[in-house]
């Protein structure tokens, strides 16, 4: 897909139709209620919620894109001027409510950007997930993946939310004479609270803001404003501290809990008495300006801790996350076999590009390995015929004639590009385009 055409979770200037993942912070840099640079793609849920966030958008420019169906969109091409279709579907993403990820397809072929993500093996959603994505790639092949590779990292392997919610479930149990608060961001987490709330018969304070989005979500009866109906708090995840658990346990017995992991015990680290509170690195989200072109920065938090465990006098944490963990991640990849993958998220403590992980999974690695093979074995059957050929006399000319050829298929190799590669090996196109690096 050329640049200018599209862009996912960027809201700078310079494209033709933009399209948004889902409502998180670090997704919405630059996005704003006086938007008009465009119109906007995103899902049914994701727009029920967009006035709360950004209150007087002109929501004309709101586009709704039902999961699961074919949608189509006639862009302009930036190189030729002419009209082109690009066909997209939404895929639930299963990471907060309204999350998608987004497949296209057209001319430029086939490419899928996950946005943030969490499909477990262990998932109902994740399996009508898989269902869907792998009926609307039949018979054809995915191009280029763009990855949530947050946890794109062999140390982080966590458990599925469902066990995690157990362990949370636990800590409280086992605490029946405490005020309990847990940390959640505007957006997300709420199935865990919804369980809480299911198996403690009880309900759940929220503060305003949040009590709204969990209305405009169908939650009516499970959450309160209240402080005296409950002692269960969800609280904003940027108010949950130390400091703040010391000053409530002047006045009750209260703990907290961290349902994320955070980087504060992934496994490398595992039986550190002493674990630092600070805030985690900030993680910037990459700019693709050919092709799908993602968000601008990202602040995430990383999850990495296999099992509960207590970080302070007054703290807990969890390893409940919303993104997939590393085996996730490489039984996806290894699902849908992209050519190509990048990560949306470029720089981190924990995380590499997840091409030096399951790059041997690309068709692009297994193409060039295929062509770099066959040029091995015809550059020493040539040898072989020169060798031949010398045992009745070769000049020097033929010397210099060969070792030129061999200069000439030694920068082809390095140049040409290896996505033409994979479709000369299956389809027998002529390599002509160049790798520009």
């Amino acid at each position: 897909m050329e640049s200018g055409m599209v862009s996912v979770d960027r809201w700078t200037a310079g494209s033709q139709v933009y399209f948004l993942t889902h409502l998180h912070a670090d997704h919405l840099s630059g996005l704003t209620s006086k938007w008009s640079r465009g119109p906007l793609y995103c899902s049914r849920i994701t727009a029920k919620l967009f006035p709360i966030k950004f209150p007087g958008f002109d929501l004309s420019l709101l586009h709704i894109v039902e999961i699961g169906q074919w949608h189509s969109v006639s862009l302009l091409s930036p190189s030729s001027g002419s009209s082109t279709a690009v066909s997209f579907m939404a895929i639930d993403a299963h990471h907060c409510p309204g999350a998608v990820m987004y497949l296209f397809r057209g001319e430029f072929g086939c490419t899928l950007y996950t946005g943030d993500f969490r499909w477990e093996s262990t998932s109902e959603r994740a399996q009508t997930g898989r269902t869907m994505l792998l009926k609307a790639m039949k018979d054809v092949q995915l191009d280029m993946l763009y990855l949530d590779n947050t946890y794109c990292n062999p140390t982080y392997c966590f458990p599925s939310r469902e066990v995690a919610a157990r362990q949370v479930l636990s800590i409280i149990s086992s605490h029946p004479n405490h005020d309990v608060v847990i940390a959640v961001d505007t957006l997300g987490k709420e199935n865990l609270l919804l369980y809480i709330s299911r198996v403690l018969k009880t309900k759940i304070w929220v503060w305003p803001e949040r009590l709204q989005t969990m209305h405009l979500l169908g939650f009516h009866d499970i959450f309160t404003t209240k402080t005296s109906v409950t002692r269960i708090r969800a609280v904003p995840r940027y108010s949950f501290n130390i400091e703040t658990l010391e000053g409530l346990n002047t006045m009750r017995p209260t703990i907290g809990i961290m349902p994320s992991g955070l980087p504060w015990a992934p496994k490398a680290f595992r039986g550190m008495e002493k674990l630092s509170l600070e805030s985690p690195p900030l993680l910037l989200h990459n700019r693709w300006h050919t092709g799908v072109t993602t968000s601008s920065t990202s602040s995430k938090t990383n999850e990495g801790s296999l099992s509960s465990g207590r970080h302070d006098h007054y703290i807990y944490t969890v390893p409940y996350s919303d993104h997939s963990c590393f085996p996730e991640l490489q039984k996806f990849v290894e699902f849908v076999k992209p050519i190509n993958i990048k990560g949306i998220v470029s720089s981190s403590a924990c995380n590499v590009d997840p091409f030096y992980h399951f790059g041997s999974i690309c068709r692009i690695q297994q193409a060039s390995e295929l062509l770099c093979q066959r040029l091995r074995i015809k550059r020493s059957e040539k040898v072989g015929v020169i060798d031949m050929k010398s045992s009745f006399g070769c000049t020097s000319t033929m010397q210099l004639g060969r070792k030129k050829r061999k200069r000439q298929i030694s920068r082809a190799a390095i140049h040409v590009s290896r996505v033409r590669l994979l479709r000369r090996e299956r389809q027998g196109v002529k390599i002509v385009d160049t790798d520009p690096g």
